[in-house]
This record gives structure tokens, sequence and C-alpha cells, in this order.
């Protein structure tokens, strides 16, 4: 019976899916603009406030598949370089390098380190890091909510060894208290940190995202790669 009512429940939920995809003005005009996913309307809300894009940057998009963030950068900054990270594959994008894998692993951050000329002596060689990675949800929001927090650190502790100063840092967040905490801890190495929710994003998401531009450089504790 537990399995049949597991079948039951993933069936609702598919479709309550579905449905919610062909009602969403985001589906529509994401196909009518040539976008992947409705996803591209969260960074592009992003952007037209805080203006952080500008052409001729290095861009680093982590979880990026199916591609919407770095198609987007590709197609208004041509002049910028985008390197792309997801442990999903993704559609070869124009003016994008990809990489499959988990970011979380020595072998990828290798592969960063590599492409972005990295090294000991580096004082960070980004302008933007932005991720829009997420866990596996579960279901279960303290558990969803520690799973997030875990990949942001991981973000957010890459970017402070990587960005250049000056530079900025996007990142998808879940909402609980353990998120504030972190953003004090990016309070210290930014001059501006902003809390935000994008018109785009579904009301009855838990996500935010953190927009943390003005890089002060590293800090001590932080090493470099």
């Amino acid at each position: 019976m537990k399995i049949l009512n597991k079948k039951i429940a993933a069936h609702k939920s598919s479709a309550a899916w579905i449905q919610r995809q062909a009602h969403d003005p985001y589906v529509e005009r994401a196909k009518k603009d040539g976008y992947r996913a409705r996803a591209a309307y969260k960074i592009i809300e992003m952007n037209e406030k805080y203006h952080f894009f500008k052409n001729g940057q290095v861009v680093v998009d982590l979880g990026a598949a199916p591609g919407s963030w770095s198609q987007y950068v590709a197609r208004e900054f041509p002049k910028t370089k985008i390197f792309a990270m997801d442990l999903l594959e993704i559609k070869p994008i124009n003016g994008v390098e990809f990489y499959q894998g988990d970011f979380t692993t020595d072998e990828a951050l290798r592969w960063l380190v590599s492409k972005l000329g990295l090294d000991e002596s580096s004082n960070g060689t980004i302008d933007i890091v932005m991720s829009d990675m997420a866990p596996n949800t579960v279901g279960h929001k303290k558990t969803d909510h520690i799973r997030q927090m875990v990949l942001l650190e991981y973000a957010l502790d890459f970017a402070l060894r990587a960005l250049k100063n000056g530079g900025t840092f996007i990142a998808k967040s879940f909402t609980g208290g353990a998120t504030n905490d972190l953003v004090k801890q990016i309070k210290e190495h930014f001059e501006n940190v902003h809390y935000m929710k994008p018109p785009s994003s579904r009301k009855d998401s838990v996500e935010m995202f953190i927009v943390a531009t003005g890089f002060r450089g590293i800090r001590e504790g932080h090493d470099n790669l």
C-alpha cells in the first residue's frame, strides 16, 4: 500500500507540474525569446536591477543546466568568456566552455583552475561567479535547506578565492535561519550585498538570491586556489 500511495503522490505531483507549466507566462515567454528555460529571466531581472554584467568579463556559471543563464550572458554580452559547469549535460552554447561534473570534486576544480589561469599567487581572474545550484529536494524543509547551504558555501568559498577585486557573486539560497548567518559572512567580503526574490521566481518557491557586488579582495583565512 505504501508503494501504491507513493506512485499516486508522484503522479499527482507530475500532473500539477504540467498544469503549472502550461499556465506560466514565463514558460511561454522563454519559448518566444529562444531561452532554454524560464530561469533565464531570474538572472535577467537581477542584472536589470543591479547592472553587474559588462562585455569582456570572465564569468563562471555553476549549476548551469540547461544553460539559460549562460545563454543570456553569451547572447547579450558576446565578448564575455563564460565557463559553465553542471552534473547534467547541456547542449553546446556558442561562446560557452562547459564541463560536466560535480563542482565539489577536486577534478572539477582543477578544470576551472586550468581554464582560468588561477594559481597560488593569483589575486583572482574572475569578474562574476553565478550559481543556480540546487540539491535534489526530498520535501523535508530542514533537510533541503541544509543541503542547499552546503552548495552555497562551496560556491562562496570558490568565489572568495577566485574573484577579482570588485567582482560579483550571485547565488541561489533557500529561506531559513542559516542563510542569514551566511549573508553576514558575505557582507564582510563585499561592498554591497542584496537578498532578493526576482519577479520570475515562483511565489510558492522557497528560493531567494544573493547578489553581492564590489568584492574587497582575499581576506585572511581564505587561501588562494
